[in-house]
């Protein structure tokens, strides 16, 4: 059973963790989710009374965070996660899908918008580039491993790796291109949309790149379970969905 709460439900979770005395709920997420759930954080504490502490990384690397049993409240990670499952670390009942995020393409502010439109037109786009940037998969970043496997998808795997620069995480990639170090960037739309000198052209299209989807747990050890799950609530309320399309995201699965 997971915790897809309706707006009385939510409301409801919340006003059971404020009548509690104020706790520090701790968060852990792949970097795709944080300007979302960091919008979302002065809310739910002005609501309830707790504060939380969210900590970001790559997605491989907050997976092995939670495998390997570091103590979170809430923990959101990519699917799939076998491991975290297996790992005993999470309630699996807990399981609640939060949101989704594509990978897209981005170009330096005011520069032309190419076609995208389907895997030929990305297929060229890449070909003639001089060069391009996107997260560093060998990090355990998702936008990373998620574009590798398009390249692959497309067959020009060696041929575009050989020209794309290293960066670390999204911003990093967005940096080199509004740097103009290269051509496009790569990475989750909503690591693009906060960063200065860059602009979205769009996702990429999804018979070459399959949206990253993200579920929160409830970890097994949580020390503030009920709050933990009010938490939970609140980023799969309403008020979370508009967070999230605002940022280049889809609620829910």
């Amino acid at each position: 059973m997971k915790y897809l709460l309706s707006s009385a439900l939510v409301a409801l979770a919340i006003g059971s963790s404020s009548g509690a005395g104020a706790v520090e709920i701790t968060l852990i997420g792949p970097g795709g989710i944080r300007q979302a759930v960091q919008a979302m954080i002065p809310d739910f504490e002005r609501k309830t009374g707790n504060t939380v502490k969210a900590t970001f990384g790559s997605g491989g690397g907050t997976k092995a965070r939670v495998v390997k049993g570091e103590p979170f409240d809430v923990p959101i990670v990519q699917v799939p996660y076998p491991d975290v499952i297996a790992s005993g670390h999470v309630v699996v009942a807990s399981e609640t899908p939060i949101a989704n995020v594509s990978v897209g393409l981005a170009v330096r502010s005011g520069a032309p918008k190419p076609d995208i439109s389907n895997a030929d037109a990305v297929k060229k786009l890449l070909v003639s580039a001089k060069a391009i940037a996107y997260p560093n998969a060998e990090n355990g970043a998702g936008a990373g491993l998620s574009f590798d496997e398009t390249l692959r998808k497309l067959g020009i795997y060696d041929q575009v790796k050989a020209k794309a620069k290293p960066a670390q995480g999204g911003a990093g990639a967005m940096a080199l291109l509004a740097k103009g170090e290269i051509d496009y960037g790569f990475t989750y739309i909503s690591e693009i949309l906060p960063e200065p000198g860059v602009e979205v052209v769009g996702p990429l299209p999804k018979d070459i790149s399959t949206p990253t989807y993200l579920s929160a747990f409830l970890s097994a050890e949580s020390k503030n379970p009920e709050a933990a799950k009010a938490l939970i609530a609140f980023l799969t309320s309403p008020e979370a969905a508009a967070v999230y399309k605002a940022r280049g995201m889809l609620p829910g699965r």
